[in-house]
């Protein structure tokens, strides 16, 4: 039981924390893929290899030991991470795993400093943060059982279509090998999905995004081509050798970044692949009919690499509803029309509601980092921002 001398203790091991930095992270991966290889086949290699989830899980556990004396602070870190787990399919005894190899590192990178103590303090603290995780992701799993076409585990969905969007991606729409319905999801959420690349020795677990409104019938996901390896493990995978009435495993839908119905105009802002989410909302909220202004922002490298574009202008016509395009220089911006421009996104071109919307990011952290600081110079609360990383986490 978490009591306030352990929680002490752990705030005192804050400054020891932020010195050791991601190293601690790196010696906990190296070491937990020594001890349990099997566990390559869950974690993301290719984030392994860029360095980006090692990264990540640093920050999380120092945010964590900053705010272990009101955990409520980290209730939306929580439930982001919970939801990515379930796409994972993490299960409650991976967590036993995880904790003694944090454990052990700790005590091999603090030496002396890692006292009966502290080492009681950090065990009490973690199996507290655990239970927090094991709690929510199981009452995850069981809504989703419960649900109207909804499942456990993994289930095997064929490719009954595989459409090319633009230059870079590819759509997929995957419809249950049984036949049966699929659970419903909002708008910007992922699928889990894993697979087996060829001359590749571990199966590999991904997250797309939805591209679809739900229809309770299949679910379409959109694929970027990233170039080689590690990160383009998966996509090229998918892109060159899986096609139609070949088989993939699915997790249920899961995600904490989705549309939420405030009853106000909604601006949906994006760059490169990060379309896939707000594409998703887009056809759900012309399906809906909703009734406040709708604005659709997008930036690409050229004019090939813009996905969904003639069906993104076919429900702004439909809707009155307002797209803007950004190409990354004139020589490709093959649209000249008005909502049409070149270079970096520029919020100052275009009139939006600063005082009123809500606005919903997804691309490159970059980008986002960007489009962010402009709406919040524009008056924008940061309330009412909603942003979606592709990958390991980052604060904009």
């Amino acid at each position: 039981m978490l009591q306030q001398r352990h929680i002490d203790i752990i705030k005192s091991l804050v400054p020891l924390l932020s010195e050791t930095g991601p190293a601690l992270t790196a010696h906990f991966y190296e070491r937990l893929f020594f001890h349990q290889p099997e566990l390559k086949h869950i974690f993301n290699m290719s984030n392994q290899a860029s360095g980006r989830q090692k990264a990540a899980l640093f920050e999380a556990i120092a945010a964590y030991a900053q705010h272990i004396d009101n955990v409520g602070a980290l209730k939306s870190a929580v439930e982001r991470i919970a939801h990515k787990h379930t796409s994972f399919n993490i299960q409650p005894e991976m967590y036993q795993i995880v904790g003694h190899h944090l454990t052990e590192t700790l005590r091999e990178l603090t030496g002396e400093l890692f006292t009966a103590e502290v080492e009681e303090a950090w065990t009490a603290a973690y199996d507290f943060l655990a239970s927090v995780f094991i709690q929510r992701e199981g009452e995850l799993y069981e809504s989703r059982a419960k649900s109207q076409g909804g499942w456990r585990d993994s289930r095997p969905f064929v490719v009954s279509e595989k459409i090319k969007e633009s230059e870079l991606v590819t759509s997929f729409v995957l419809t249950p090998q049984d036949g049966n319905d699929v659970i419903g999801y909002a708008p910007g959420q992922y699928l889990g999905i894993s697979v087996s690349p060829s001359n590749y020795d571990f199966t590999e677990i991904r997250q797309y995004s939805l591209s679809n409104k739900p229809n309770g019938q299949n679910y379409r996901i959109s694929v970027k081509r990233e170039k080689g390896e590690p990160d383009g493990l998966v996509s090229n995978y998918l892109h060159d050798e899986i096609n139609c009435g070949d088989t993939l495993n699915v997790f249920a839908p899961a995600g904490d970044f989705f549309f939420q119905d405030k009853q106000s105009p909604v601006v949906l802002i994006s760059a490169g692949v990060g379309v896939t989410p707000m594409q998703s909302m887009f056809e759900y909220l012309s399906a809906v009919n909703y009734n406040e202004d709708v604005f659709y922002l997008h930036a690409c490298s050229t004019n090939k690499q813009h996905s969904f574009k003639q069906r993104t202008n076919e429900l702004a016509t439909l809707n009155n509803w307002q797209t803007y395009t950004w190409y990354e220089s004139q020589e490709m911006q093959t649209d000249n029309s008005a909502n049409s421009f070149s270079g970096l996104m520029n919020l100052d071109k275009v009139n939006l509601p600063f005082s009123l919307g809500n606005f919903y990011l997804c691309g490159p952290v970059a980008f986002m980092r960007f489009v962010k600081n402009q709406l919040l110079d524009m008056g924008v609360a940061a309330e009412r921002i909603h942003y979606e990383v592709f990958g390991p986490h980052a604060e904009l």
